[in-house]
C-alpha cells in the first residue's frame, strides 16, 4: 500500500525557494499551471537555463530585454551606427569591464560603450527620491535560475540556483538536504572547493557572492579557490551561539530567501553593505569582495529602522564580539545613517518626511586604520566624495560642522574641545558613534562633544576616570544627537548609559553577537584553548638579625612586588618564553613561519628589563629573529632614560607596521597594543600582568583574529601566563562570553550620603563651593580659581589637623562622588544643582589633597631586610582548555554604599614570621627545614661541579642547548646516587615536574657563571 507523504528532497527546497521568490514553480510553469502572485513590482521571473551563456556568465535574454526597455534611445544610437555588429560591441565591452573590474563595478556605475552609457541596475529609492527613481527602480528584473549549466569543460556541471539582476548574476546557491545527511557546512563547502574557478562564473568579481544552503544553516564565500576556499557563517544565531532558531513557519533558513534575497534587501546590499578593497592599481584577482555577514547586515538595519520609527536622541550599545568586524559595521551605519528618513514627521528630530535625520555622523575612534576605511568605502558608496572631514582640533570640528560635513571622524585624545568661539549647534542633529565604548576615551571629553552640540560651559580637561564612558560623560545627554556605543565588553556603567531599559528595571544590549557565537562559527578562535600558567617559587632570606614586626597583608603584596620586578627573576621568565616560543612556535613554523608573539608586562620598568633580558636569550641562540619594545613617554632604569624610538631604532608610529615585517617575531608590551591591536599572525601570548574583567579579555582578544591564508587553527594559539590563575581568567571572560545586562539602574541616594560626609568635614564653605561655580562658569580666570582651591586644600593639608587615616577616607569619598555623579549626571531624570557645584569643585580640589599610607615607612624598611635568594618556575596548568558558563551574564550595578578608609586592627607579624609563610605560599619544596634545605641543596651543587662533564660539557659549552642536555644528564646521575639518602627529595624529583622544573633552575641560578664564583657564595 502506497502513502502520499511530504516532499522533502533537495529539489523540494529548490521549489520552495522559487515559489518564494517568483510566486510559481518553473515545473508549474511547464505544466500550465498559474501559482501564488501575478509578476509585479518586486517579483523575481523564473529565468531558463537554457538563456544563460556561459562564456559571458550572462542571461541574455534578461539582459537585452532590460535594455530594450530602459534605454532603448542608447541602443538605437548604437544600432544606427553599428547596424551589424551592434550587440556584439555591447557584450565585448561587458566582458572586458567585467574581467577588468567585477561585476559590482558594473552594477554601480554603468556600463560605458562609445557614447552610450548603459545602466545595468537601477538603485533602491530613498524617501527623498523623485517618482522617476521609484519608476527605475521597478524596471530593474529580478529572476532566479534553476540548475544552471555554467562550464564550458564539463556542460554537465550545473549550479542548483543563481539569482540574477537585469541578467547578471549576483548570488550562486548550491543547496544540500540535512535529512538526508547532506549539509552546507561540510558538502556544500566542498562541492564549491571542487568546482573549476576559471569557469566565467565561477571566477572572482563575476558574482557577489557564492552561498550554500540547508535547511539548518547558510555559508558564503565570495572567492572560489579550490580547497583553500574561506567560507563564512550567513546565520542570525541560537542561544547566544551558532546556528539558527526554529522556524515556527518553516525552515530555519527561510529569512535566506524570505528577507535577505527579495529585491530591495539585495539592492540594497550592493548599494550600501559589498566592497571591492584593494588598491585601484592592484589587479582584481588581489582585491578582496566584502559581502556583510548575517549579525552585520542585521545590527546595520534594526539601527537604521530604529532611528526611522523613534527620531533622534536615543542611545544603542552594540555588543559585537572583539574581532567580529565591528570596523565594517561602524563604516556601513556611518554612512547610512547620513540617508536615514523620519517614518512620521512627529517624530523628535524630523524636519520633513524627505529631509534626513542627522545632519551628520560624528565617528570618534582610537583606530587609526578606520579613518582611511570609512574614507576608501565612502568612495566607493557615494555619489559625492568629498562628504568625510577628520576634526583634529575644535577648529576642524566647527568647520566641519558649519560645512555641512556629512561623517567628522575625531579621537578623544585630539578633540580637547575648548568651547571658546564655537556656535551653539543645537538646530542640527548628529548620530555619535563610539568605537569600544569604554576604553580609551575620557569621560570629560564627551561633557564637551555635549556642549558643542548645544551650548555650555567647559573645563579644563581631566584624565581618563574610568573608560567606561566613553563619548557620553557629557552632563545631560542632549536631545539633538543619538549615540551609537560599539564594545565587546560592556561594563555595568556603560550598559546603564547605552543599553536599552527592561520593564524589571534592568539594561540589556541593543543588538548582541556573541563571542561564544563568533567562536562556534569559527570567525574568531577561542584563545582559552590552550592555556598554561605558571606559578613562581621563591625563596626569600631575611638580611638583618633584627626581628621587627609588619603589616602582614600589605607585606606579602610587597615581597611578592619585590620579587617579581628583580633582574634575576625576570631572565629566568625570559628564558622560559623564549625558549617556548622558539621551541613551538618558531622551529614547528606555525602559521605558515610567520607566527608572532606578544610579553604583556606590568609597567614599562619590567618592559626594559624583559625587552633587554630576550635580546640576552636571542642572542645565546645567534639572533635567529629579531624582537620589538612598546610603550608610551620616557622612562629611566638604572639611571639611563629610554624611550620606545630610541631601543627600537625606528619611530614610534611606525612599530606597529614593523612588527608585521617577517623579521620581529616578538613584541614586549607595556599598557599598550592591549586594545584595538589587530595582528592576524599573533599566535603566541605570554602574560606577566594582572588581568581583570575587561582587560583580560580585550588583552588576550588580540590572539583571536582568523587568518585563513596562513592556515591558522585554535590549535595554533597558545598562552602561558606567570601572573593569572586560569580561574582568574574563567571569571574575567564569563560575563561577556554571551549577552550581558545590568541587573538594575545605579542608586544615586548615594550621592546625598557623600555630600553630608564631605560638608561635615570642614574643609570647605559651601559659599566658596558656590563663588568658584559662578567664577568657573563666568570663565573668570584662573588665578581667581585659585585661591578657592587651595584654601580648602590648605584645611585638608594642615589646618584641620587631620589624621593620615581621617585624610584617606575624605581623598576616597570625594573620588567616589566625583566618579559617580560623573557616569550619572547625564542619564539622571533629574537636576541637583548642589550635586553639580560640588562635582566640579572636587574636581579641582582633589589633586591638592596630599596623603600618606600609614604603613609606607615600615613597609620600605621591610625591602631593605629581605634578600631573594632563589627563584623558580613550576607549570600548574598545561595547555589547559578554560570553559566558560554560556548562561547570560548580569552585572551589578556600582557599589550604593558610600566608600571611605577602613582602619581595621592590621595582623602583625615579625619579620622571620612573614617570610616563612611567604615561602611555604610561593616556594613549596620538601618536607626539610629551611637550613636542612640549604644544606642539602649545597651538597648537591658540589656533586654537580664534582661530576666529570661538568666542566666540558656544561660550564664550558657556549651552546645553550647542548648546555641544558647536559645538565640533565649530570643531574640523573647525581640524584641516583643520591637516592638512598635523600628518598623524600629523590621523590619529589623523580615524581613531581613541577618541583623538578624549579629546582634545576634554582641549582643552575646558583652554579658560577663562566670565570666567576658561586652564585651562592
Amino acid at each position: 500500500m502506497s502513502y502520499a507523504v511530504s516532499n522533502t528532497t533537495e529539489k523540494a527546497l529548490e521549489q520552495a525557494i522559487e515559489r518564494q521568490l517568483a510566486g510559481t514553480t518553473t515545473e508549474a510553469q511547464v505544466q500550465g499551471v498559474t501559482e501564488g502572485i501575478a509578476y509585479g513590482v518586486g517579483a523575481y521571473r523564473i529565468g531558463h537555463t537554457a538563456d544563460f551563456d556561459p562564456a559571458l556568465a550572462l542571461d541574455s535574454v534578461k539582459f537585452w530585454a532590460f535594455l530594450e526597455v530602459t534605454q532603448a534611445k542608447a541602443l538605437e544610437k548604437l544600432k544606427a551606427r553599428n547596424p551589424a555588429d551592434w550587440q556584439a560591441k555591447i557584450l565585448g565591452q561587458f566582458d572586458k569591464l567585467v574581467k577588468r573590474k567585477g561585476i559590482l563595478h558594473l552594477l554601480k556605475k554603468g556600463l560605458p560603450v562609445e557614447d552610450a552609457h548603459f545602466t545595468l541596475m537601477y538603485p533602491a529609492p530613498l524617501a527623498s527620491s523623485s517618482p522617476k527613481v521609484h519608476d527605475n527602480f521597478a524596471a530593474n528584473i529580478w529572476s532566479v535560475t534553476r540548475q544552471v549549466h555554467h562550464s564550458l569543460a564539463n556542460p554537465n556541471e550545473s549550479v542548483d540556483m543563481v539569482l540574477f539582476v537585469n541578467g547578471l548574476p549576483i548570488v550562486t546557491l548550491e543547496l544540500k538536504n540535512a535529512w538526508t545527511n547532506q549539509t552546507a557546512r561540510y558538502h556544500g563547502q566542498k562541492q564549491y572547493r571542487d568546482r573549476d574557478a576559471s569557469q566565467p562564473l565561477m571566477q572572482f568579481g563575476r558574482v557577489l557572492v557564492h552561498m550554500t544552503a540547508d535547511t539548518d544553516e547558510v555559508w558564503m564565500a565570495t572567492k572560489l579557490s579550490g580547497s583553500s576556499t574561506y567560507f563564512l557563517p550567513f546565520n542570525k544565531g541560537y542561544n547566544e551561539g551558532a546556528g539558527n532558531p526554529p522556524n515556527p513557519n518553516g525552515h530555519k533558513t527561510s529569512y535566506l530567501w524570505e528577507e535577505v534575497f527579495q529585491p530591495k534587501s539585495l539592492a540594497g546590499i550592493i548599494q550600501h553593505f559589498v566592497l571591492l578593497e584593494g588598491k585601484s592599481s592592484d589587479p582584481l584577482a588581489k582585491k578582496n569582495l566584502i559581502f556583510p555577514r548575517y549579525q552585520q547586515l542585521d545590527v546595520v538595519r534594526s539601527l537604521l529602522n530604529h532611528t526611522a520609527t523613534h527620531g533622534v536622541g536615543h542611545s544603542y550599545l552594540i555588543q559585537h564580539s572583539a574581532g567580529s568586524g565591528k570596523s565594517n559595521s561602524i563604516t556601513w551605519a556611518a554612512y547610512q545613517l547620513i540617508e536615514s528618513y523620519p517614518k512620521q514627521l512627529d517624530l523628535p528630530g524630523a524636519k520633513a518626511l524627505d529631509a534626513p535625520l542627522f545632519d551628520s555622523v560624528i565617528v570618534v575612534t582610537d583606530r587609526r586604520l578606520l579613518d582611511k576605511q570609512l574614507r576608501d568605502n565612502i568612495r566607493d558608496f557615494s555619489e559625492v566624495k568629498n562628504i568625510v572631514a577628520p576634526a583634529m582640533r575644535s577648529a576642524d570640528l566647527k568647520a566641519a560642522l558649519e560645512n555641512g560635513k556629512k561623517i567628522i571622524i575625531t579621537t578623544i585624545q585630539k578633540f580637547p574641545f575648548i568651547i571658546d568661539g564655537i556656535e551653539d549647534l543645537s538646530e542640527k542633529r548628529f548620530a555619535v558613534i563610539i568605537d569600544e565604548a569604554h576604553s580609551g576615551q575620557s569621560g570629560l571629553a564627551h561633557d564637551k562633544m555635549n556642549q558643542a552640540m548645544g551650548g555650555g560651559e567647559d573645563a579644563d580637561a581631566e584624565d581618563n576616570q574610568d573608560k567606561v564612558l566613553q563619548a557620553m560623560r557629557a552632563r545631560k545627554m542632549r536631545g539633538n544627537a543619538s549615540y551609537f556605543a560599539f564594545t565587546a565588553t560592556p561594563k555595568n556603567s556603560t550598559l546603564e548609559k547605552f543599553g536599552v531599559p527592561q520593564a524589571d528595571g534592568s539594561f540589556k544590549p541593543f543588538h548582541l553577537y556573541s563571542m561564544k557565537q563568533a567562536i562556534e562559527e569559527g570567525f574568531i578562535l577561542d584563545v582559552l584553548a590552550n592555556y598554561t600558567t605558571y606559578k613562581g617559587y621563591y625563596e626569600i632570606q631575611k638580611s638583618i638579625e633584627g626581628n621587627p614586626l609588619f603589616d602582614t597583608a600589605k607585606a606579602q603584596k610587597q615581597l611578592r612586588a619585590y620579587v617579581e620586578r628583580s633582574q634575576q627573576t625576570i631572565n629566568i621568565k625570559a628564558e622560559v618564553m623564549v625558549e617556548d616560543f622558539v621551541d613551538n612556535v618558531v622551529n614547528k613554523k606555525k602559521l605558515r613561519g610567520k607566527g608572532k608573539g606578544m610579553i604583556i608586562t606590568q609597567n614599562i620598568e619590567m618592559a626594559i628589563r624583559y625587552y633587554k633580558a630576550v635580546q640576552s636569550e636571542l642572542e645565546k641562540r645567534g639572533n635567529p629573529f629579531k624582537a620589538l619594545i612598546a610603550f608610551s613617554g620616557e622612562k629611566e632604569v638604572d639611571g639611563i632614560k629610554y624611550t620606545e624610538a630610541e631601543i627600537n631604532g625606528l619611530p614610534e608610529d611606525k612599530t606597529r607596521k614593523a612588527f608585521d615585517k617577517d623579521e620581529y617575531r616578538l613584541l614586549v608590551v607595556a599598557n599598550k597594543y592591549l586594545t584595538g591591536f589587530d595582528q592576524p599572525k599573533l599566535c603566541a601570548m605570554y602574560i606577566d600582568k594582572k588581568l581583570q574583567f575587561v582587560l583580560a579579555v580585550q588583552a588576550l582578544s588580540r590572539l583571536n583574529r582568523s587568518a585563513p591564508k596562513l592556515n591558522k587553527r585554535t590549535e595554533d594559539l597558545f598562552v602561558l601566563d606567570f601572573f593569572n590563575s586560569t580561574e582568574d581568567i574563567k571569571t574575567a571572560f564569563d560575563p561577556f562570553f554571551t549577552v550581558t545586562s545590568l541587573s538594575q539602574a545605579t542608586d544615586v541616594n548615594v550621592l546625598h550620603e557623600l555630600k553630608e560626609s564631605l560638608d561635615d568635614e570642614g574643609v570647605y564653605e559651601w559659599a566658596e563651593v558656590e563663588d568658584f561655580c559662578k567664577r568657573f562658569f563666568d570663565q573668570e580666570d584662573a588665578q581667581q580659581l585659585s585661591p578657592l582651591i587651595d584654601t580648602a586644600a590648605e584645611r585638608f593639608n594642615d589646618s584641620l589637623a587631620l589624621e593620615d587615616s581621617e585624610k584617606i577616607d575624605y581623598k576616597i569619598k570625594a573620588k567616589q562622588f566625583v566618579k559617580i555623579y560623573g557616569q550619572m549626571a547625564s542619564i539622571m531624570p533629574f537636576e541637583v544643582l548642589a550635586w553639580e557645584q560640588l562635582f566640579w569643585f572636587l574636581k579641582f580640589l582633589i589633586p591638592k589633597l596630599k596623603i600618606k599610607d600609614p604603613n609606607q615607612d615600615e613597609l620600605d624598611e621591610l625591602l631593605e631586610s629581605v634578600d631573594l635568594s632563589s627563584y623558580g618556575l613550576g607549570r600548574t596548568r598545561l595547555n589547559y582548555s578554560i570553559a566558560l558558563d554560556a548562561e547570560e551574564a548580569t552585572l551589578d550595578p556600582q557599589n550604593p554604599n558610600p566608600r571611605g578608609y577602613r582602619e581595621d586592627e592590621a595582623q602583625k607579624d615579625p619579620l622571620e614570621e612573614i617570610i616563612r609563610s611567604f615561602n611555604e605560599r610561593w616556594f613549596q619544596g620538601w618536607g626539610a627545614t629551611p637550613e636542612e634545605q640549604r644544606v642539602k641543596f649545597l651538597n648537591i651543587l658540589d656533586s654537580v661541579q664534582a661530576h666529570p662533564d661538568y666542566e666540558e660539557k656544561f660550564s664550558e659549552n657556549p651552546d645553550p642547548y647542548s648546555r641544558d642536555l647536559a645538565f640533565e644528564k649530570i643531574m640523573r646521575d647525581v640524584m641516583l646516587k643520591r637516592r638512598k639518602e635523600e628518598m623524600e627529595l629523590y621523590k619529589l624529583h623523580a615524581q613531581d615536574p613541577t618541583f623538578k622544573a624549579s629546582f634545576y633552575q634554582s641549582l643552575k641560578n646558583a652554579l658560577p657563571k663562566p670565570g666567576l664564583g658561586s652564585n651562592l657564595l
